[in-house]
């Protein structure tokens, strides 16, 4: 009798084990599950407030997009808007001279490049905010040095006021809101922004961070399949 008994409890306690099991499972499954953004939100202003937008909406013709543009990359090729036209693109400021957080940008860069380099639909734009040095010479050592693909990664270069200005109003990648700025004043940040094949903002990702590369990664294969 003490043995049947001693043999059951086990099988009660064998069965409450499974089913406390299954549902840690389940509870974890429907946490990651509910974790997972299926759409990416619009940004539109430098405060970077999400903008959700139902699915079939036109409305997104009337939100903040990237201006046209006409500048060179380390090749000595001109690129413009048209070259990220229907492409996910993400886009930096950096320079090649910088000794502080550019190479640890760039090397966060190379992940995103890694994660991406045999589809064509997703590219890196990095410019360079000291376009006076970063000369086509200069982008392409930098490039060869830090093993950029050319087709996949354009580093570019040109008109300062042009690149400045997108980086303030187009990217909007300065984090010091209000503070008005001369052309004298240096660009400087850390951020890389991700951008859609209509020229719309979709996030912004600290380009230092590990964490939130990996969260750009994801983004990216979000907005793919959007």
């Amino acid at each position: 009798m003490g043995w049947k008994m001693g043999k059951f409890s086990d099988r009660i306690i064998c069965v409450l084990f499974l089913v406390l099991l299954a549902g840690g499972c389940k509870e974890a499954g429907d946490s990651k599950k509910s974790s997972r953004v299926s759409r990416l939100p619009y940004y539109g202003d430098p405060a970077f407030q999400p903008h959700w937008l139902p699915v079939g909406s036109d409305s997104i013709w009337g939100l903040h997009s990237i201006p046209n543009f006409k500048l060179v990359n380390q090749l000595g090729d001109t690129v413009t808007h048209e070259t990220f036209a229907g492409k996910i693109y993400v886009a930096d400021f950096f320079f090649t001279s910088c000794p502080g957080i550019c190479p640890k940008m760039t090397a966060n860069m190379a992940r995103v490049q890694e994660a991406f380099k045999t589809d064509a639909d997703v590219l890196l734009l990095s410019h360079s905010v000291s376009p006076e040095y970063d000369s086509v010479p200069v982008l392409k050592r930098y490039a060869e040095m830090k093993d950029i693909l050319p087709d996949k990664w354009h580093l570019v270069t040109g008109d300062r006021k042009q690149i400045y200005d997108l980086g303030r109003y187009a990217y909007m990648v300065e984090e010091d809101l209000g503070e008005e700025k001369n052309e004298d004043d240096f660009l400087h940040t850390e951020n890389f922004v991700l951008v859609d094949g209509n020229g719309h903002i979709r996030g912004i990702y600290n380009g230092l961070n590990k964490t939130a590369i990996a969260q750009l990664i994801a983004d990216i294969r979000t907005l793919k399949s959007d």
